[in-house]
């Protein structure tokens, strides 16, 4: 699922997605008479005429090779007469509903026994989203302590815990403060998890339900690529979290056992890049925008077909988060605000079985 967005052999790189790739990559002006440091830089002009534009399509006219699915849907459905098995449904989440998603991506679906990608190195962090917000740090546990005596006496894996603030990082080399660890959050998942290093499901590892509220959500959105009669049954999720900078490289989600139901996406915070490529690197991907509360469905061949997103817009002429600021204006949801103004979430549901 998740690759490297680098490749480093000259095959890969002369392939019609990593050219894609490199087009739409986030690239800093070089100035050496300024500060290396990328804050001080300016990106690199990009060139975004040829991305598909869905809220365009929305509000106006539909560009050749686009299609308006006819059905009784809820919501508009867009699909490309190239990729059978792709759906676009653009504006899919209210700002409301966008909101509590992003809550509940910070603060709930890390939870352990949820995995993240912290977990190996650090075993079950809880509680990361408050730390951050309290400005606690991560220190080691001393073999010797009660609590985590006893919650390795549970069966519970934690070599770790949140403890002072962040003045503790000048006195122990070994802390870390809980903002840069949710600052390097990448992934999640929920429900059936996902051992990385087999790239297969591990039923036999702890993990909690997905919430019913998103399996009804992820149901309901489901339906235009369900076939007649069937319904989707939600089983794991994997959500990612994307920085400044981050990119997830082209890559095939294939190991679910029927191909023919969907991933179904959930696109939060800053406005993105999605590439949709075919089934082979070599084909030329199309490139599309993707913004907060758009929801995308892969099923049939074009959960074949490559895909990945090379850039997510940070900068606030882009970024287009503002009816989120609007919404997270209260000073108890400041920290989400800070996050998602330079940050994107995507949570994809799959069924496994």
């Amino acid at each position: 699922m998740y690759e490297s967005s680098t490749q480093s052999s000259n095959d890969s790189e002369r392939t019609a997605f990593r050219k894609a790739e490199k087009k739409y990559k986030l690239y800093y002006e070089t100035d050496t008479k300024k500060s290396s440091s990328k804050r001080q830089k300016q990106p690199k002009p990009v060139d975004l005429s040829d991305v598909l534009d869905f809220k365009q399509v929305l509000n106006g006219e539909i560009p050749s090779g686009i299609f308006k699915l006819q059905s009784d849907f809820d919501f508009p459905v867009f699909c490309i007469e190239t990729h059978p098995g792709f759906y676009f449904i653009p504006e899919a989440l209210s700002i409301e509903e966008q909101c509590h998603w992003i809550r509940e991506s910070l603060t709930s679906f890390p939870q352990p026994p949820n995995r993240t990608n912290h977990h190996a190195i650090y075993g079950h962090i809880y509680d990361l989203f408050i730390a951050a917000q309290k400005k606690r740090v991560l220190t080691q546990a001393e073999a010797l302590d009660l609590d985590f005596a006893s919650l390795q006496s549970s069966g519970i894996e934690t070599r770790w815990h949140f403890s002072g603030d962040n003045t503790t990082v000048q006195k122990e080399d070994s802390a870390i403060p809980a903002s840069a660890l949710l600052r390097k959050l990448r992934w999640s998942t929920l429900g059936l998890q996902f051992d990385w290093s087999k790239r297969n499901y591990n039923v036999c590892l702890p993990h909690n339900k997905i919430p019913e509220s998103l399996c009804q959500l992820a149901k309901r959105m489901a339906a235009p690529s369900m076939p007649t009669g069937e319904d989707f049954h939600p089983e794991a999720a994997i959500v990612n979290y994307f920085a400044a900078g981050d990119m997830l490289g082209g890559h095939l989600d294939d190991m679910e056992a029927d191909w023919s139901k969907p991933i179904v996406s959930i696109s939060l915070g800053c406005k993105a890049i999605f590439l949709l490529g075919g089934k082979s690197r070599d084909d030329l991907p199309v490139a599309m925008f993707l913004r907060s509360g758009d929801m995308v469905l892969m099923a049939g061949q074009a959960r074949e077909c490559f895909h990945g997103v090379p850039r997510i817009f940070t900068d606030k002429e882009n970024a287009e988060i503002t009816p989120l600021a609007l919404q997270f204006s209260n000073q108890e949801d400041i920290g989400f605000l800070d996050y998602i103004r330079s940050s994107r979430i995507n949570v994809n549901i799959r069924q496994v079985f």
